[in-house]
């Protein structure tokens, strides 16, 4: 597995220091051991931003969120009639057997680097106890979220909880999801409960105890579902009900400062663009990034210093946004990209009349709305042989253009506010939204928390919308329209077992391929249980350890 290699070159590289310090009998002043490292708060500072480096990646269509678009019932595959890797997510086929080798992979340098940090954190001196709490939560909290991802996407892995090398199988779920809630049950014990407003703008990017305790209800509500539990079993012995996690949802809402922003359409970033007719009309004004949006409790983020070449990578800036934005075009306020994930117009025609979140959401290039002129009127049908086109876009991830000042050439927001690269494919800098406040307030109602119907009402009202009965069935409709296109539908479908059902609904949907009217097939493969295959060279490098996932051809 990758994860072995890793941990061997570390090792390696650790040894090798250590030799060279007793031939040269002086202290290694180039390099640093796991022994000589983690001795301050500095060095435990730099450890877990090479654990956070972890969370994104630089290949966009092994991008967690695009691949969990993909795989719902609310985008189809889209891109070009060569971009296999869309369309093979798209509808649950392979363009190889290493295809997720960089999704699968991007995890496990994170966990390795927070299994380090855990096996040498009681060498650091931290003079402030918050601070140290802190960092030892941020680390258990890391591992849990990569863990998460990994299980999310592939089924349980191998749950490697030491840097030392070693060869596992996979783990049960038991075990996976036991381990992950205890790590996250012990990050909400450590971190402290600062408000957000307290949080210094500095510390935007890190995890919180509320980001702890929404991502544990995440946690719950998945494993509990898909695999018809009612509780976690923790290793130690403990276990993690609903009631603790109504608990600490409860601590969320009440103590963490986060709520809903007033407008959604005011988290997005195309609400900046005033030269957009809808923004303008409506009083938009975004929120941004930069710590006035209290509704964003956990966000990847992103900066100016994306590049093609090392020592920079292509994954500091939003490979995501660039791989969702419109193929070949270019319109105020949404700008150029490579066209995957157009809409299914059955998440169009769900949304309820007077739902604010519609528009707010989706680009209708079918649509007459004066104030989305400037992009419905100019856009291009069939631009470069585009796939599924269906003339409707997500708005909340898309490169977002504007006039730059002085002149008409159209380039990225972040271009005209920070100084950007010059280039289309390293403009946007956009946050990765992982956890919000609405969220938090959905998953309190459907898991039956006393104040259920306010929560429920309150995610509601600010869609312009009145009060519904929480049931199952609303609460899976207002999931769908609250948090489309933010990477969650997808698990949202195989925790309440209707994966199968919901994804083959879009079937016989029109779509233009190539430009020739046509029609959306897909077929849910039932057998794999909704879990991607682990690449096929990992499980060769497991010596037969790893079982592959299950449905899956080419695999045996």
């Amino acid at each position: 597995m990758k994860s072995y290699k890793y941990i061997l070159l570390l090792i390696v590289i650790f040894l090798a220091a250590g030799c060279a310090e007793n031939f040269l009998d002086q202290k290694n002043l180039y390099q640093k051991s796991d022994e000589s490292y983690y001795k301050t708060p500095e060095d435990i500072a730099e450890a877990l931003t090479g654990a956070y480096a972890s969370l994104p990646l630089n290949e966009g269509n092994n991008h967690p969120i695009v691949v969990a678009k993909l795989m719902s019932d609310d985008c189809f595959g889209g891109g070009g009639n060569n971009d296999d890797g869309f369309h093979s997510t798209d509808n649950f086929t392979l363009v190889n057997l290493d295809y997720y080798k960089p999704l699968f992979g991007s995890s496990w340098p994170g966990i390795l680097r927070t299994n380090l940090i855990l096996k040498r954190f009681d060498q650091a001196k931290f003079s402030n106890e918050n601070d140290k709490n802190q960092a030892l939560g941020e680390a258990y909290f890391l591992r849990a979220f990569l863990y998460f991802r990994q299980a999310k996407f592939f089924g349980p892995v191998p749950l490697i909880l030491s840097p030392d090398p070693v060869s596992l199988p996979r783990a049960t779920p038991e075990e996976m999801y036991g381990q992950i809630a205890q790590d996250l049950k012990k990050a909400i014990e450590l971190m402290p409960a600062t408000p957000y407003k307290s949080i210094p703008t500095t510390r935007l990017g890190h995890a919180t105890k509320w980001a702890a305790e929404g991502i544990m209800a995440r946690v719950f509500l998945f494993y509990t579902g898909y695999y018809k539990k009612d509780a976690i079993d923790l290793p130690d012995g403990g276990q993690v009900t609903k009631a603790n996690v109504i608990a600490w949802l409860e601590d969320l809402i009440n103590n963490s400062g986060h709520d809903l922003l007033s407008d959604f359409r005011n988290l997005w970033p195309y609400s900046h663009v005033q030269n957009y007719p809808y923004a303008a009309n409506n009083g938009l004004q975004w929120a941004g990034e930069k710590g006035d949006n209290n509704e964003t409790i956990f966000a990847i983020k992103y900066s100016l210093n994306g590049d093609f070449n090392a020592p920079k990578k292509l994954s500091y800036c939003n490979q995501h946004v660039l791989y969702t934005g419109l193929r070949n075009q270019g319109h105020i306020p949404f700008g150029t990209g490579w066209g995957g994930g157009p809409v299914n117009p059955q998440l169009w025609d769900s949304f309820e009349d007077g739902d604010v979140r519609k528009v707010g959401s989706i680009l209708n290039v079918n649509a007459t709305n004066p104030d989305e002129a400037t992009t419905t009127d100019a856009y291009i049908w069939n631009g470069d042989n585009n796939m599924h086109e269906t003339g409707m876009w997500d708005k909340k991830y898309m490169p977002i253009y504007d006039k730059i000042p002085g002149g008409d050439r159209l380039v990225s927001i972040f271009f005209i506010e920070y100084g950007t690269p010059d280039n289309m494919q390293l403009w946007n800098m956009q946050d990765d939204v992982l956890l919000r406040f609405a969220d938090v307030l959905l998953m309190a109602a459907e898991l039956g928390a006393p104040n259920a119907q306010q929560y429920f009402d309150k995610v509601r009202e600010r869609a312009g919308l009145g009060t519904k009965a929480v049931n199952l069935d609303n609460i899976m409709a207002e999931r769908r329209h609250e948090l489309a296109f933010e990477g969650l539908r997808y698990f949202d479908l195989l925790r309440w077992g209707i994966a199968k059902q919901a994804i083959e609904k879009a079937n016989g949907v029109a779509v233009k391929n190539v430009g020739e009217d046509d029609v959306y097939e897909v077929s849910f493969p039932e057998a794999t249980g909704g879990f991607l295959p682990i690449p096929k060279s990992e499980i060769v490098l497991s010596d037969g350890l790893l079982i592959p996932t299950p449905g899956w051809i080419g695999f045996d």
